[in-house]
């Protein structure tokens, strides 16, 4: 018996996976220079436009996965049971998104 290879899931983001992941590493990058503003004293008020660049900038991350989703994992849903699932799942999703602060 030849043991099965199950190939990992096909995300719904995985045609922008690299843009993804480029985009993360900026945010990273701007997390890293907050630090390095905390660490110089610099103005308060400085640092909070940072952090909320930092915000809009995961906020449009998370929108562009939730429409990734959306498209790829609920109306592409093999089954209306699995279908109605995952909306209740994107609807918690979009839920904690929008109670965040």
């Amino acid at each position: 018996m030849v043991p099965r290879t199950t190939a990992p899931p096909v995300r719904g983001y995985s045609a922008t996976k690299d843009q993804l992941t480029d985009r993360l590493a900026r945010i990273e990058g701007q997390v890293r220079g907050i630090q390095r503003m905390v660490d110089g004293d610099r103005y308060c008020i400085d640092i909070l436009t940072q952090i909320s660049a930092i915000q809009a900038a995961l906020d449009k991350v998370a929108l562009g996965l939730l429409d990734d989703h959306a498209r790829t994992c609920v109306i592409g849903a093999e089954d209306a049971k699995l279908q109605e699932d995952r909306t209740q799942e994107l609807m918690g999703a979009v839920g904690r998104l929008m109670r965040r602060g």
